[in-house]
């Protein structure tokens, strides 16, 4: 019965695998029309003087030839039209795009004010491979704007050797905690929430456990989350704190850390790595109490809810010493 399993298996992984490829397939057929049609409507409109006439014009012929067809309405054609203006001229990323469904090029479109954040969005979508409402949320929360200003951050080794995968500001709006709330309930709301955290922090973090133990001459003492990280190839160790940060846990994380590296890590692994989870935090602060410290760990903090994309922006504006970009 076991080689029957199997082999059912192995059908199952054929079938699997042939959708996706016809999935995959269809939907490049459908970008490249998309933006075929965008490319005509781009070059007719700057030769002819109907204007929007002109659009409406096409959509009641299209719906003459096609009955029942759905999008090439005024609106989907003006919207094919951008497609091929924001993206013409940047090979790169025209290179990319048939690697995302409609939707999602959509949602960048509506979603996105620069031609950075829509690059940002399109490769972090291929990467993650997220779905029409991941990405919503991602853009929704602002995560461009948070990974930009988490970017100049000061980080020790070994987490600026690559592309950082820690943020300076985690929101994790999917927890269901009541206005007052301890550490312990914070863990296990996350510990519930704990795919939805996941997708947070990125795809790499992978769970080890919770209260993790570390012995140290006779003495239990618990780390509230650790992980795994594939990129960085090391454990993390993350600590939550409800309040405002203290210089003091810093020296807590290093205990943490010098632990996981002695009795835990592999010799094939990194030194371990510690993200210290707090309600808010005084960056000056932060930077004293890091100043001297050896062991490679980030302070960060944490938000209940969706934050305001407009103050975000304004903050990298700032830190940008960009000019402030109009409301769509």
């Amino acid at each position: 019965m076991n080689e029957l399993d199997n082999n059912f298996r192995q059908i199952a992984d054929i079938i699997s695998t042939a959708r996706e490829r016809a999935y995959k397939k269809v939907n490049e057929e459908l970008i490249l029309m998309y933006w075929s049609i965008g490319q005509f409507l781009s070059e007719q409109m700057k030769s002819t003087d109907y204007g929007d006439k002109y659009i409406d014009s096409i959509a009641e012929y299209i719906k003459d030839q096609f009955p029942g067809i759905k999008g090439f309405n005024r609106r989907g054609l003006y919207r094919m039209k951008q497609f091929y203006e924001l993206y013409a001229d940047n090979e790169i990323v025209s290179a990319l795009l048939t690697q995302l469904s409609w939707t999602n090029h959509l949602l960048i479109m509506s979603g996105c004010k620069t031609n950075e954040e829509r690059e940002f969005y399109i490769n972090l979508s291929i990467k993650e491979h997220y779905s029409s409402r991941e990405l919503e949320r991602q853009i929704d929360s602002g995560y461009y704007e948070r990974y930009m200003l988490s970017k100049d951050k000061l980080l020790p080794e070994p987490i600026s050797s690559i592309r950082n995968p820690f943020l300076d500001s985690y929101v994790i709006e999917f927890l269901d905690l009541p206005d007052v709330f301890h550490e312990k309930d914070f863990r296990k709301a996350l510990i519930k929430g704990m795919k939805d955290f996941i997708f947070e922090l990125g795809r790499d973090f992978t769970f080890v456990g919770e209260e993790y133990p570390i012995q140290v001459a006779n003495e239990d003492f618990r780390i509230d989350l650790l992980f795994y990280h594939r990129s960085l190839k090391c454990l993390v160790a993350i600590e939550l704190k409800i309040g405002k940060f203290k210089p003091e846990y810093i020296s807590k994380m290093d205990f943490y850390l010098e632990g996981l590296d002695r009795q835990v890590k592999k010799e094939d692994e990194n030194p371990s790595v510690g993200l210290i989870l707090c309600a808010s935090k005084e960056d000056e602060v932060v930077e004293y109490a890091m100043s001297r410290t050896l062991s490679p760990m980030m302070v960060a903090q944490y938000q209940l809810q969706l934050p305001d994309k407009d103050i975000l922006r304004k903050k990298l504006q700032e830190l940008a010493n960009l000019p402030e970009l109009p409301d769509e």
